[in-house]
């Protein structure tokens, strides 16, 4: 069925179009000419190797760090992990020692838990010790050197 449009009907028809395929061309210019989304942000992290002294270490590459984070922080982030460890400490600020990671505990005359923050051994509670982003923490355990 072929229907025949008066003139006036035709040009409205046409303009119409016109103004749908002009709107379309403008709107995919603007998308192509629109501006890079910007960089991500940077994820700040820190990372935390556990080594049990027996040739076994469990890295933790990237975890969330904050403002806040010390290394006990990290210890309790990396526990949170859905293949995360199990550890206990005891104390509160200040006088926090960790007893054992995972069924690994301290020995007391022998080998225990010790720290390094990137390299340097551990002066104060892991409670305290505040981390940077892109710090590497390492418990050790072993004897005191």
């Amino acid at each position: 069925m072929l229907v025949i449009l008066p003139p006036s009907t035709r040009h409205f028809a046409w303009g119409v179009l016109v103004a749908a395929l002009a709107f379309g061309a403008a709107l995919t210019a603007s998308t192509a000419t629109a501006e890079p989304p910007p960089e991500q942000a940077v994820k700040e992290t820190v990372k935390l190797v556990i080594d049990y002294g027996d040739g076994v270490q469990t890295q933790f590459a990237e975890l969330p760090w904050t403002k806040e984070t010390t290394v006990l922080a990290a210890l309790e982030a990396a526990a949170k992990h859905p293949r995360g460890i199990k550890f206990t400490h005891q104390g509160k600020g200040e006088t926090v020692l960790v007893t054992a990671i995972d069924d690994q505990k301290n020995e007391g005359r022998g080998r225990n838990w010790l720290y390094e923050v990137n390299g340097k051994l551990g002066d104060r509670s892991c409670a305290v010790m505040p981390l940077k982003s892109g710090d590497s923490v390492l418990w050790r355990f072993g004897k005191y050197r």
